[in-house]
């Protein structure tokens, strides 16, 4: 999972920011060609605690004012529905993402148990 925005931050850092108002947002943009629209997402961003998250989201929301209208029917739709989204500070997918670092170090954990155990019982062995 690429996150923009997180760096090296190691775990117990990042549990604290969260724990602080850090959070993990995406943001929406659409792109129109007169009679197709495309609504894309962007990449997770990572806000770290006391930063606004607008301000990360305003090249989508550009893309969208620039290239979203002109989509019939859609593009207005969609351009307006990024609009939202991108102006409230983009959608808020903290807890998705944490669910999914969590169990991505609980597996790791459980690997590496794995293999101590079967190291040791290899060393016993020998």
């Amino acid at each position: 999972m690429n996150i923009i925005g997180l760096g090296g931050l190691p775990w117990d850092t990042l549990e604290q920011e969260v724990g602080q108002g850090g959070k993990f947002v995406v943001y929406t943009y659409c792109i129109s060609i007169i009679f197709m629209t495309f609504r894309k997402s962007s990449s997770i961003y990572y806000i770290e605690p006391r930063m606004g998250s607008v301000g990360t989201g305003l090249k989508f929301t550009l893309i969208s004012v620039l290239f979203g209208w002109w989509g019939i029917p859609w593009g207005p739709i969609y351009t307006i529905g990024s609009l939202f989204t991108n102006l409230s500070g983009g959608r808020d997918v903290t807890v998705e993402v944490m669910d999914s670092m969590i169990a991505d170090r609980r597996e790791q954990s459980e690997l590496l148990n794995f293999i101590e155990r079967v190291t040791d019982k290899l060393e016993n062995q020998v």
